[in-house]
């Protein structure tokens, strides 16, 4: 059983879990997801790891109430307990000195973007991250990725807060500005990945996204995780999960 050290409740709808789990808080890295069940009659649901501390033996998860299991979890609170917590799965982001590095999340994907900036910043880049919602009331640890990143822009889709508009928006302008843009990371919905790939490739610009479908086992037995990559077959899973968006 893996405890509950902390329950927050970030916007209506987001929480996070900071839960004890040293075996997995000593092995983790930006990217990367842990598989839970909280109870033995549960199913099996992927979290992507926010944070990770090794010394306190904690793991941080940030969740969204979508569906039954989702919604269940956002019962349990600090000093409850999560059946399984297993982790961590699948390859960890490729963290490296690119030069400039442009981070996009959507939504609250700015959970799985934060460990990752912060990563990328440590490894000497500079880090420009734009970070987007549908309103002021969805919008959390804008001044977490502050701490980590040189520029910060953050857009809301009905104008309630900072500048109204798509993330791909200023994504676009700073490629045209002429500024040297090594990499870009966009992590968030599906159709926002989508956008931000297709808004990129005309650069030639390396665009990595983090790709979570339905996954069971994590652990690559099932297939249920598999999609086409440049017409190959992968495992998000394990081959993931994250792949060239513009494949």
């Amino acid at each position: 059983m893996y405890k509950i050290l902390l329950r927050e409740d970030l916007v209506p709808g987001i929480h996070l879990f900071k839960v004890g789990a040293p075996a997995v808080a000593r092995k983790a890295k930006p990217g990367q997801f842990v598989v839970i069940r909280i109870d033995e009659r549960g199913e099996r649901i992927p979290l992507t790891i926010a944070d990770w501390d090794e010394e306190e033996g904690s793991v941080t998860v940030v969740f969204m109430e979508v569906g039954t299991t989702t919604r269940r979890l956002a019962l349990l609170g600090t000093g409850d307990y999560i059946a399984d917590f297993v982790g961590p799965l699948g390859l960890p982001t490729d963290i490296e000195k690119f030069g400039t590095v442009v981070c996009v999340a959507g939504g609250f994907a700015v959970a799985t973007i934060a460990p990752i900036a912060r990563a990328m910043k440590r490894e000497g880049n500079k880090v420009i991250s734009i970070m987007g919602a549908r309103n002021k009331d969805l919008i959390f640890w804008e001044e977490r990725l502050r701490s980590f990143s040189d520029q910060v822009i953050v857009t809301t889709d009905d104008g309630s807060y900072a500048r109204q508009g798509l993330v791909t928006e200023p994504l676009k302008e700073l490629l045209e500005s002429g500024e040297k843009i090594d990499r870009v990371i966009a992590i968030g919905p599906s159709i926002m990945m989508k956008f931000c790939s297709l808004t990129t490739q005309p650069f030639g610009i390396k665009t990595i996204v983090s790709l979570n479908p339905i996954m069971v086992d994590g652990t690559g037995m099932c297939g249920c995780c598999r999609v086409s990559v440049g017409g190959v077959t992968k495992f998000v899973c394990v081959n993931g999960p994250d792949f060239d968006g513009h494949k």
